[in-house]
């Protein structure tokens, strides 16, 4: 048997796969399993799955059952954090779903929920590019864009779980807003997200517009970026308007929350520097002197781990 110590699961729940991990008290994840999600069998076959994921790893690792201090799940959709119930996951099919109660009587642990978003902007903070900042903002860059605010090591939920929902802030300006599926028009998420390039992308090329694009029969995210920084210049008016709004966005939530550092993440912010230099860029010039000082703009580092990791520590970070 192992070392006798405190040991945190986290559940990072998709439409297609759930990934379970075993962090210690420090964040660090010690083993990860992976298994089909499997939606058609419903909330109760899913969380049967969980349990059976949870169970699996900790016996195959060589943990006692003991040792687990808590279990943590980062779920998409929206969410009754106190109450434990997940309102409405559209990627699930799930509606009303207590799965605290539920998982808290298969695994016999305390169980914590949590927004998929706001568990992988925890895990950053908790054990990657926000490690020992008190004071986070974190965006994921995806086929949407989803965000954590962090404040005084605490996530910021809201009274209804809509805390944090950057994506749908909204930041673009009325002669470039378009609809969002949200319901709404001019949310950051329109522009900055795989979704909103890949959609400006094909209509430029709709369009007749000079560009490289045009040449791309499928044309992703990853394409864009690519054509950008090869110098196509619809590719850099797409890249550069999504890091305006980023850095607009951005300059907005610092003389709200006035974060110490900025986390960026996902797909699209692979980009790396290409993209994060002009996010700052845009940042300094819409954020007020003293907002902009001492702060920076960071890539993630957890990478696909950060919402396991992050919802382990749902337990510390309260």
């Amino acid at each position: 048997m192992k070392l006798e110590r405190k040991l945190y699961i986290g559940i990072d729940l998709g439409g297609t796969s759930v990934k379970v991990g075993i962090c210690g008290e420090d964040g660090r994840l010690l083993a990860v399993y992976e298994g089909p999600t499997e939606a058609e069998k419903r909330a109760e076959g899913v969380l049967q799955n969980i349990e059976l994921y949870v169970r699996e790893l900790v016996s195959r690792e060589g943990y006692s059952w003991n040792q687990i201090a808590g279990v943590g799940a980062g779920i998409p959709g929206f969410l009754d954090f106190q109450a434990g119930l997940v309102k409405a996951s559209p990627n699930l099919g799930w509606r009303n779903v207590p799965v605290k109660e539920i998982l808290e009587a298969r695994l016999g642990k305390e169980v914590k929920i949590d927004n998929d978003a706001n568990a992988a902007a925890l895990g950053e903070v908790w054990s990657g590019a926000g490690a020992g900042i008190s004071n986070v903002v974190c965006y994921t860059l995806g086929t949407g864009v989803g965000g954590g605010i962090i404040v005084k090591n605490n996530l910021c939920q809201g009274f209804n779980g809509m805390g944090g929902e950057i994506g749908h802030m909204n930041v673009v300006a009325e002669n470039e807003a378009i609809a969002c599926g949200c319901g709404k028009t001019g949310c950051l998420e329109t522009v900055a997200s795989a979704t909103g390039m890949i959609y400006m992308a094909k209509e430029a090329v709709i369009r007749g517009e000079k560009t490289s694009l045009a040449l791309i029969r499928e044309i992703s995210a990853k394409d864009v970026l690519d054509e950008a920084k090869a110098g196509d210049p619809v590719s850099v008016q797409i890249v550069d308007r999504a890091a305006k709004y980023l850095g607009k966005s951005m300059a907005l939530l610092s003389i709200i929350v006035n974060p110490q550092r900025f986390v960026v993440g996902g797909g699209v912010a692979k980009a790396g520097s290409y993209l994060l230099d002009r996010i700052e860029g845009y940042y300094c010039e819409y954020a007020l002197e003293n907002a902009r000082e001492n702060v920076d703009i960071v890539p993630a580092i957890l990478g696909n781990n950060a919402g396991v990791v992050g919802a382990a520590g749902l337990h510390l970070y309260e």
